[in-house]
């Protein structure tokens, strides 16, 4: 098991002490657990402006295969204890930290329990971000995280599925608040094949209502709706040309967390100074080039149902 943080915490064990012996590892089982390494910058960009970097940016990288033309929606339930342990350790920026969530990619119309989730680790050490997360139905999902059973698993499985069952059980975790957005993401080319770049807009949450197959749940937004949150996404170093064009357009650094978001904006924390307030973001004021030019009665085309 991996230890958690305490004051002077031990070294996390290497990836080698976590791996299943090689001869328990039969090679016809195929694993679907899967952890990366990255480093990550956030920038709060009006939804305007993401636009036009986004087509910038398309001049040098090319749109994730996994990305429709206007994005894909992402849903994640977090879990945390009744004290929020892990919200004060992003608050009080614990060098090493974590967070327990499942997360849904798509609508979250026609979710069952055969629906395909990620129960992810997501976990900060230092500057990096690491990610550990197994692919499961939503109904083993559930039985794993709020139920505290074990679920079927391969022997690679094992480590990170009895991992997830320590951290429910002994911090008594439950389900804290769910986050949703529409991202859109495009991956580097060539030499920055370790670069992605997304961007999350129409971020909201609940504070309840934990069930993604919930019929029309009451979300509200976190983040100002004409806000985006842009994250640069590398393996080792940033290429130049993104910090130039960072620098170009004034964008500035953020530290920001859609589970804090949803945590702050549903008052179960007093707000920290890291929270995005909607009064420190006020949408854009039109301007008179930016108007449309209106049009006299007869020139006016009539729209079914316009009233």
């Amino acid at each position: 098991m991996v230890a958690l943080p305490v004051t002077t915490r031990r070294k996390s064990r290497s990836r080698e002490e976590d791996q299943v012996p090689a001869e328990e590892q039969p090679l016809h089982v195929a694993s679907r657990l899967h952890a990366f390494n990255r480093f990550e910058l956030k920038y709060l960009v009006p939804v305007e402006q993401a636009a036009e970097i986004r087509d910038e940016l398309a001049e040098r990288m090319d749109r994730d295969l996994n990305s429709p033309v206007g994005g894909y929606g992402v849903w994640s339930l977090y879990y945390d204890t009744p004290q929020l342990r892990f919200y004060w350790e992003k608050i009080e920026g614990l060098k090493f930290r974590r967070k327990l969530r499942i997360r849904h990619y798509g609508d979250l119309d026609g979710v069952t329990d055969e629906s395909p989730v990620c129960v992810e680790i997501k976990q900060r050490v230092n500057r990096v971000t690491q990610k550990r997360r197994i692919t499961l139905p939503y109904g083993a999902a559930r039985q794993l995280c709020d139920s505290r059973e074990l679920v079927e698993h391969s022997p690679k499985e094992r480590a990170f599925i009895h991992e997830v069952l320590e951290l429910v059980v002994r911090l008594n975790l439950q389900p804290t608040a769910i986050t949703g957005y529409q991202r859109e993401a495009l991956v580097g080319r060539e030499a920055d094949t370790g670069l992605r770049v997304t961007f999350d807009r129409r971020i909201r949450g609940r504070d309840r209502d934990f069930h993604f197959g919930i019929a029309a749940p009451e979300n509200r937004f976190t983040i100002p709706p004409h806000m985006s949150v842009m994250e640069i996404k590398v393996n080792e170093r940033t290429p130049h040309w993104i910090t130039d064009l960072a620098a170009r357009r004034n964008l500035n650094l953020i530290r920001v967390s859609k589970y804090v978001q949803s945590v702050e904006a549903f008052g179960l924390a007093p707000r920290s100074v890291f929270h995005v307030n909607e009064a420190d973001c006020p949408p854009p004021t039109p301007t008179e080039q930016s108007l449309p030019r209106q049009r006299s009665a007869p020139e006016a085309p009539l729209k079914a149902g316009a009233q």
